[in-house]
């Protein structure tokens, strides 16, 4: 079960945050426009990363570019 050691695991990427206009959900708690975070795993539609919590959440890759 990969997301019982995602703390733990290494970058796999960094990712710079581009925006918080959720549609949906309240992102602005979690992320922060221009921060860079770090990519723990990835899907066709999700970063997993690290957020301002210090968990690790996933997000749409939308609000994000590499960096």
């Amino acid at each position: 079960m990969i997301h019982e050691n995602w703390q733990e695991r290494e970058t796999i990427k960094r990712v710079k945050c581009i925006h918080t206009n959720a549609a949906k959900y309240i992102v602005n708690r979690a992320l922060t426009e221009g921060k860079i975070y770090d990519v723990k795993n990835e899907t066709e539609e999700f970063y997993f990363i690290v957020d301002n919590s210090g968990k690790v959440s996933g997000f749409y890759k939308d609000y994000f570019q590499e960096a």
